[in-house]
């Protein structure tokens, strides 16, 4: 895939409801983590396609492309072999129209995404499996029914959130219907949202990356299944949340744990089956499964995001921004540039 010219999208507009959820655009469409990811192919010696001749790397949008259908067609037109789809898919994304033998694509199944961005369904789906996950239920804001089995403190948040925006501890019943009242005036999420069980202990990230074939150590190895890279522990979380890290750089408040702390059976076994969830739900491209310690010490999962935050170091000015996934790539020896040329060498056929 490294001799393969390679495009790279932002999201241009916010994806369309599905049953009334909302899920909210992020400001500037993911293009920061564009430009990082072009940049460092760049200096990794890709060829990257970018829609200005010589991109100034402290202009984002030099870089990316709009994930539009004028957008793709610009870039299949310009020569790009490969998209890479630093965007929120959905079933009607125009990727889905854009069939070629000669396009391969870095990012999730979009039909997948659509699926599993809905943050009840996947959790109810791999609780239904087997996994240990945070409790959750919908709360209707046309016609609000809080469980009588709810227990405070407890989390509300978007049912299509992005990141920790929106999530929020929740104390009381009274507290409880005042945020809901409040999200249904603005309308930001939609009509529906999640409570889930509040978790007390210790917050970990795993990123687990596809089957495939990877350079480690200077060595190429072949993955037949999904594995998980070492996790992060996050910490000085914010009224039970961790803040976004729009607000704060998770350099700042995440660690990756050490050789001690990850041989910790415990520890161990929520990767595993971060692992096998990866596999589960057919992912295609890295992704980030964010779990925590329940009253009884063990771990469960409560998010699973199919499209983490890519962002990374190496352009000016980004010094800070280093993404939980890249924190963990550094800690087996991967480099900002090592680790976008390793998820890129796991490009798939689009046709």
């Amino acid at each position: 895939m490294e001799n393969k010219t390679v495009a790279i999208f932002y999201q241009a507009k916010a994806p369309p409801a599905v049953n009334g959820i909302k899920k909210p655009q992020k400001p500037g469409g993911y293009s920061d983590g564009g430009a990082d990811i072009g940049f460092a192919l760049k200096k990794a010696g890709i060829n990257v396609l970018t829609p200005v001749a010589n991109p100034d790397p402290t202009q984002v949008k030099d870089w990316v492309y709009p994930d539009t259908d004028m957008g793709l067609r610009q870039a299949f037109l310009d020569g790009a072999q490969i998209f890479w789809m630093n965007t929120v898919l959905h079933e009607d994304h125009p990727i889905q129209r854009i069939r070629s033998n000669d396009l391969w694509i870095v990012g999730q199944d979009a039909e997948a995404v659509q699926l599993y961005d809905d943050k009840f369904v996947a959790n109810r789906t791999l609780r239904d499996e087997g996994y240990a996950v945070a409790a959750s239920a919908i709360i209707d804001g046309t016609d609000v029914k809080i469980p009588a089995s709810t227990q405070y403190p407890v989390i509300l948040k978007p049912i299509r959130g992005r990141g920790s925006v929106g999530v929020t501890l929740i104390n009381s019943e009274e507290e409880l219907r005042g945020l809901i009242e409040q999200w249904m005036m603005s309308d930001e999420f939609g009509h529906s949202f999640m409570l889930e069980e509040y978790l007390p202990g210790e917050e970990i990230t795993i990123t687990v990356m596809p089957a495939g074939t990877y350079v480690i150590e200077g060595k190429e190895e072949v993955k037949t299944k999904s594995w998980a890279l070492p996790a992060v522990k996050r910490f000085d979380q914010v009224n039970g949340v961790a803040p976004y890290n729009g607000t704060v750089a998770v350099i700042h408040n995440s660690k990756v744990m050490t050789a001690e702390e990850l041989s910790d059976l415990g520890l161990i076994g929520i990767s595993e089956a971060c692992e096998k969830v990866s596999d589960f739900v057919k992912s295609k491209a890295a992704m980030r499964i964010d779990c925590r310690k329940g009253q009884n010490g063990n771990y469960k999962i409560f998010d699973v995001n199919m499209k983490p935050n890519l962002t990374g170091s190496g352009r000016p000015g980004r010094e800070e921004f280093d993404s939980l996934c890249t924190m963990s790539a550094a800690a087996i020896g991967w480099s900002y540039s090592d680790f976008v040329v390793n998820v890129l060498r796991n490009a798939w056929a689009s046709r």
